[in-house]
């Protein structure tokens, strides 16, 4: 097969080449500004540690993809996930409320006064859809603390964004605004050739200039090479889990059709009629 000429953004590598390093501060900056759309401004970033220790020996060590502070002090956490975990939610929680947790000094607590910082937790899930909002169409959750009853937002400075890009079907001339065409590239750069006329602007013309996998250096592209492998082998493990709790839907529609089926012929219906009324075949109404 014919090497891409641009790297999938949406691998451990890719993503972390393209928005992980100071070099490419502006890419990421850029970027949250226009997830944020108008809401802050950020101005610069530092690049934080990813690995942060457990509180307790069982907890373990946490393990960030990426994690930066903003000039005023914000924190962002920002995670690639490939596969659909029945705690997502509850670990992005944990994620921030551990970013949280941190800023309290050792001591004179009460000189702090509790003076924490804005904490955001950004997650990009690719090819799967938000826990418990299969059906859902929206591409973007922007989620924070407000009043159940009146929809007031309670506290500002505790926010988790979710791009279920499997929801953003946005073709080209769909495209409204730079976040549109952020996503449309995070999803769709590994399979151009070139930069479109609809992106040429200087941040995305730096972004394809540092995603062209000419310029990998050999140990860089076999880093590349092994983390687009586990991205496949990751999409070859949810293709067959949803193929497999397919076939178990299909099994499970039969057997309710069969027993329908037998139901009514037990009460006398013509099996002609039953066939017709279950979708089975007259040959295995007569079987049952």
């Amino acid at each position: 097969m014919q090497q891409p000429r641009y790297i999938d953004p949406t691998t451990d590598y890719g993503f972390k080449r393209i928005f992980g390093t100071e070099a490419n501060q502006e890419l990421l900056r850029a970027f949250l500004n226009d997830l944020f759309r108008g809401r802050k401004m950020i101005e610069s970033l530092v690049y934080n540690k990813n690995e942060y220790v457990g509180d307790a020996e069982e907890t373990g060590n946490v393990i960030f993809d990426l994690t930066c502070t903003a000039d005023n002090g914000e924190q962002f956490i920002i995670e690639v996930q490939r596969s659909t975990q029945v705690n997502l939610k509850r670990r992005m929680l944990y994620y921030g409320s551990k970013l949280i947790a941190d800023q309290a000094p050792k001591g004179k607590r009460k000189e702090w006064n509790y003076g924490i910082s804005e904490v955001y937790v950004i997650v990009l899930m690719d090819g799967f859809h938000m826990p418990d909002e299969e059906d859902g169409t929206d591409f973007l959750h922007d989620i924070c603390l407000c009043n159940r009853d009146t929809g007031k937002i309670f506290y500002e400075d505790l926010g988790y964004i979710y791009l279920e890009l499997i929801n953003f079907v946005k073709v080209e001339a769909d495209l409204e605004s730079d976040l549109d065409r952020w996503l449309y590239v995070l999803k769709n750069m590994s399979t151009m050739d070139k930069l479109p006329v609809y992106l040429r602007k200087p941040i995305f013309e730096k972004l394809f200039q540092v995603a062209e996998y000419s310029k990998l250096s050999k140990e860089e592209r076999e880093m590349y090479d092994v983390s687009l492998k586990r991205k496949w082998d990751n999409k070859a493990v949810l293709d067959y889990a949803k193929e497999e709790g397919r076939k178990e839907e299909r099994a499970k529609a039969e057997a309710e059709k069969r027993a329908i089926a037998l139901e009514f012929k037990k009460m006398g219906i013509p099996v002609a009629d039953i066939a017709k009324g279950t979708g089975l075949s007259v040959e295995e109404v007569e079987k049952l």
